[in-house]
């Protein structure tokens, strides 16, 4: 048996959207289950996301703090950010965000892995890349507003990174997801073995 995800899609008998916020949606269906009858179920809407793992020649990731309203933390976080445009090209997407965020450019880029957050809730998906060969941006630094006005910026390594995680103090999915796939890809193939950066993602399609 191959372990691998399939598209698969069950009967809609009615939708509606009984919230639209400025960036997301939520969305009610009525579900048709395989013994015939209708449930209905609740998802958050969203229109994906990019992060960016930023890997500097020293073996530390770029990292930044940020507040996070809902649970009430201030986390350790990768750079990211949506996918603003339909069919956006989400390279193109996770080099601005990792410019916006950090006011740094990458000369390598991969794809890490890609991942549906919440897929109980939500259909969020979002694509970590890997980006290397890191050097600082040229140009003025992007005008942050909001929660981005207290970033925090650090560089740190792997491996105190991974204790964080396992230790259960560094919690934000892209950070874990991105940090742990790293070293997988690390102990396995090898970074230069890992999906180039405009690998084609069905969950959100998108044109070169």
């Amino acid at each position: 048996m191959t372990i691998k995800d399939t598209p698969e899609e069950w009967e809609i008998r009615a939708t509606e959207t009984p919230f639209v916020g400025n960036k997301t949606s939520v969305r009610t269906d009525e579900v048709v289950m395989p013994d015939g009858s209708v449930v209905r179920r609740d998802y958050q809407v969203h229109p994906g996301s990019v992060a960016v793992l930023a890997l500097d020649d020293d073996g530390r990731v770029l990292l930044i703090k940020q507040y996070r309203h809902p649970v009430r933390q201030k986390l350790w976080e990768i750079p990211a950010g949506l996918l603003d445009i339909p069919g956006e090209n989400p390279l193109h997407a996770a080099q601005r965000e990792l410019y916006e965020e950090a006011h740094v450019k990458a000369e390598d880029w991969r794809v890490l892995t890609d991942v549906y957050t919440t897929p109980g809730g939500c259909d969020e998906a979002v694509r970590i890349f890997l980006a290397r060969h890191l050097s600082e941006a040229e140009g003025e630094r992007f005008e942050v507003e909001h929660e981005e006005t207290e970033l925090e910026y650090a560089r740190v390594p792997v491996d105190e990174l991974v204790r964080g995680v396992l230790a259960g103090e560094l919690h934000n999915n892209c950070l874990v997801v991105g940090v742990l796939s790293l070293v997988a890809a690390q102990q396995g193939d090898g970074l230069d073995a890992l999906r180039p950066a405009d690998a084609s993602w069905p969950a959100r399609p998108f044109e070169a």
